[in-house]
């Protein structure tokens, strides 16, 4: 439907009154459906006369091109996909698949020993009402019961922007409309609101939860989050820890909008079982002995318009001393109960991470001798915040100078060059001479370097100097323009920028083992990825070994957060728990003189006391 998205905006204002005219207009055209009596719809109808009549006609024809039909599911996806750009930054919307919302709605259902004439379903951060179109379908099945009861009585919407209410109301009116019901006006239960703050016993009368909760809870980095949501989310136990993105508070509030014996089923990010602002969150879930089960997708990606990790998650209003967990393999969904592996809540650990995945085996590699964190040091590389402005492959040098081409070619001084390597390029190359670049170093030489004085710089560098300063306004660009930096040329961070002896470079994320850099140059920079620092020879062999080993990349993929192309992270909050064995001497001498892997993979196997299949 690319080509007629393309079409709405290029002939619709940002009105969303005259894309729902197009879309709902259409929808009646193609498919042939009269309207008598609805209201709702009438108003939004475009007849032959309205001068928007000919804005339809393309529409249509866009839409001909790629469907042989226009169904009430492309209807829904058209609805998610205008919102704009910037409201989807804000709200999270997201287009659920039509497979995902009945599993969810019918799982739900079907685990439930309730009337269903009377039973109420909601969904908190509804958008266009996908997931209530789909509950209001299957009740309407299950009991007979008219749209206009269903509508009036069994389902409720909650959604933070107003056109999202009115599309709501419209593709609800659509689905009764398809099926015969024709009324002048329906009765909806759908209000405009913030979750965070809204009070259902204030809109329904003795209000004792729903039975059902569904939904897709907003897709909104903590970093997006305006200045009143991140207010609004500290009201929330769950979001104590960490920058919470703003899903995390929507379990929250879900579960305790539940009647008793009641359901929540979720699509949604499955970052909390690892991250610092999910802490909270597990620990939630821990201390209430929440009956949670977990679908887990890990690397697939479940929505066609967003990179995002996902799992669905069923929470049971009834105490349950362990989680339910399956894995995923290939996006297929779980009908049977046996499926799922138990996790009791005293295995798990809210402070280090949910361990899911395999938790007999990571729990016993995490309890050998003591943890990767506690007996090594890592850091981030350095952080300039323009990275393109100050690190670079010279295109030429001579006696005195690198040059360096930006747009223009520049000359740089020599002496306030350092090398530095992009450590993140360590999961395919080990060739140091291919990951070396030059950075342009505006520090002085001792042990933690402080930024030059801006006349020294001139009168020792000029070279540097006068590229800085025609680099000067896009440096200032950096934090948005609300950067405060020690001199107008630093680094836009001062992480890693004092001097170390040994390090152990290593990427941030990689698809297999990565390749581990060791380097005894104290004035060797790195960035974008990672290092073990400060520790002897000896040991940084050690740990390399370790870290090459086949054991310690199962634990990465079954523990760490997952990315796009089966990349996993490597991480400091995803390795500080693998646990280090207390080596002999005899075991150390071993391991350090022993190059075969087959055979060092074998010997920490049998040390952990795991087979790997």
């Amino acid at each position: 439907m690319k080509n007629a998205t393309k079409f709405l905006s290029l002939k619709c204002s940002s009105n969303p009154w005259f894309v729902d005219r197009l879309i709902v207009s259409a929808f009646l055209y193609i498919n042939e459906i009269q309207i008598n009596n609805n209201s709702l719809l009438l108003s939004y109808y475009i007849r032959q006369n309205d001068e928007d009549y000919e804005n339809l006609i393309g529409f249509i024809e866009e839409i001909n091109k790629v469907r042989v039909n226009f169904t009430i599911e492309d209807l829904i996806e058209l609805f998610e996909f205008v919102i704009s750009p910037s409201d989807r930054i804000v709200n999270g919307a997201i287009y659920t698949p039509s497979d995902i919302r009945e599993y969810i709605v019918n799982q739900s259902l079907n685990n439930r020993n309730v009337n269903f004439q009377t039973i109420k379903v909601a969904d908190i951060a509804c958008g266009c009402s996908g997931f209530l179109y789909t509950v209001a379908k299957e009740l309407r099945q299950r009991t007979g019961n008219t749209y206009t009861y269903i509508f009036q009585n069994q389902i409720f919407g909650l959604d933070i922007q107003e056109y999202s209410v009115t599309r709501s109301k419209l593709l609800l009116s659509l689905l009764a409309l398809s099926e015969g019901e024709d009324i002048e006006q329906f009765h909806f239960n759908i209000h405009q609101g913030d979750t965070l703050i809204f009070d259902w016993s204030e809109i329904i009368i003795d209000f004792h939860g729903f039975e059902i909760i569904v939904g897709n809870p907003p897709y909104v980095s903590a970093r997006n989050l305006d200045d009143l949501a991140k207010e609004n989310v500290k009201l929330w136990e769950v979001c104590s820890t960490g920058n919470p993105d703003l899903y995390i508070p929507f379990f929250q509030i879900g579960y305790e909008n539940l009647a008793p014996n009641g359901i929540l089923g979720y699509i949604t990010m499955n970052t909390f079982f690892k991250s610092l602002n999910g802490r909270a969150l597990r620990r939630y879930f821990e201390n209430s002995r929440i009956a949670i089960r977990i679908i887990d997708f890990g690397t697939h990606q479940i929505f066609k318009s967003k990179s995002t990790y996902t799992c669905i998650c069923f929470l049971e209003n009834t105490e349950q001393n362990f989680v339910e967990y399956y894995k995923s393999e290939s996006k297929e969904l779980p009908n049977n109960r046996n499926l799922y592996s138990r996790v009791n809540f005293q295995n798990l650990d809210a402070k280090k991470g949910w361990n899911l995945n395999n938790n007999e085996i990571i729990s016993r590699i995490e309890a050998v001798g003591n943890p990767f964190g506690k007996l090594y040091k890592t850091r981030h590389g350095i952080a300039t915040l323009r990275n393109d402005l100050f690190i670079f492959k010279p295109v030429d040098e001579d006696d005195d100078f690198f040059y360096l081409q930006n747009g223009n070619l520049y000359p740089i001084e020599k002496g306030i060059c350092k090398d530095i390597l992009n450590s993140n390029k360590l999961s395919r190359s080990i060739d140091f001479d291919s990951v070396r670049e030059k950075v342009l170093f505006p520090y002085n030489d001792e042990n933690k370097p402080k930024a030059l004085e801006e006349e020294f710089l001139k009168d020792v560098f000029p070279e540097a100097y006068k590229y800085l300063k025609r680099k000067k306004e896009e440096l200032a660009k950096r934090d948005k323009g609300k950067g405060e930096y020690d001199k107008w040329f630093a680094f836009g961070r001062t992480q890693s920028l004092e001097k170390v002896g040994n390090k152990l470079f290593f990427p941030k994320f990689s698809d297999q083992t990565p390749n581990y850099l060791l380097s005894n140059d104290n004035d060797l920079l790195f960035y974008n990825g990672q290092a073990v620092v400060g520790h002897s020879v000896e040991e940084m062999l050690l740990i390399k070994k370790i870290m090459e080993s086949r054991l310690f990349w199962y634990y990465i993929k079954t523990t760490s957060k997952p990315y796009s192309s089966s990349y996993y992270s490597l991480n400091g909050n995803y390795i500080n728990n693998f646990g280090i064995c207390d080596f002999t001497n005899n075991e150390i001498d071993f391991i350090l003189n022993e190059n075969n892997k087959d055979v060092l993979d074998a010997f920490f196997e049998e040390r952990y006391n795991i087979i790997l299949q």
